[in-house]
């Protein structure tokens, strides 16, 4: 294999174990298999890929992939998916609240991400910023209110730690830059899908509040979250594609 493309036509296959020409065109990224079973419950349509690194379900024009976690697999996957040229992506994430405002459950639309997983500067140096495509979050924007749920905007910083909790001079830096929450792929995927020519959004779930000891995320607590808020970010991030898909709206607009 000669050339980038070549490689990522044979490499899509070879993760998610599902054909170039059956993927839709609009694509959910997530972290867990859950968001992958109850797409795929919901429409009674089977999980691919099961013995592969990233399981997947598709559905129509919409199809979405578990594909891990971390920037450096975000970045892989946005790769990956350069191969079929999505028209959009939406990644749902899960991110801990920084800010005491930004309380477990509550749904985070970020307006642009900090750079901090160091990933990204394999594509683009550490000046530019990590912007989403403007119509894909301003249709998130929309089916959230459709569903009558309110959200919070604001800075999100990509972290390649995972255990980051314990290091109080780390979440002094968090609270000096203002950010509003942390996670560890959103920045990388803006970054990359500007790389690809993919339009790319996130909307993030707050699962924990790592800032303080009791907050950080347990195996109990995760489960909590789980069963009750993981439902709604699902159907709000399926809804929000579907009204780009009904209305034929196009998002690729993002210029530096």
């Amino acid at each position: 294999m000669k050339n980038r493309r070549e490689i990522v036509e044979n490499w899509l296959p070879r993760y998610t174990g599902v054909p170039l020409n059956k993927f839709g065109d609009y694509i959910l990224l997530t972290n867990f298999d859950r968001y992958v079973q109850l797409f795929a419950q919901w429409h009674r349509v089977p999980v691919q890929g099961k013995d592969k690194p990233m399981s997947s379900a598709t559905a129509g024009d919409i199809t979405i992939i578990n594909f891990g976690m971390g920037s450096a697999t975000a970045a892989t996957v946005m790769d990956l998916l350069s191969a079929i040229k999505p028209k959009a992506v939406l990644f749902l994430g899960k991110c801990g609240g920084v800010k005491h405002r930004a309380e477990i459950g509550d749904l985070i639309l970020p307006i642009a991400a900090v750079r901090g997983e160091g990933t990204s500067n394999d594509y683009f140096p550490p000046e530019v910023p990590a912007l989403p495509a403007f119509a894909l979050q301003k249709a998130i924007s929309t089916t959230i209110r459709d569903f009558s749920r309110d959200y919070w905007t604001g800075t999100i910083y990509t972290t390649n730690r995972r255990v980051w909790e314990h290091d109080e001079t780390f979440k002094k830096y968090l609270k000096k830059i203002h950010v509003l929450a942390v996670d560890m792929e959103t920045a990388t995927i803006f970054m990359t899908g500007f790389f690809n020519q993919i339009p790319t959004g996130a909307l993030l779930l707050v699962s924990d509040q790592p800032m303080f000891p009791e907050g950080v995320k347990t195996a109990e607590s995760d489960k909590e979250v789980d069963a009750t808020y993981v439902n709604d970010h699902l159907k709000i991030g399926i809804a929000a594609l579907k009204q780009l898909i009904n209305k034929g709206l196009t998002v690729k607009h993002l210029r530096f």
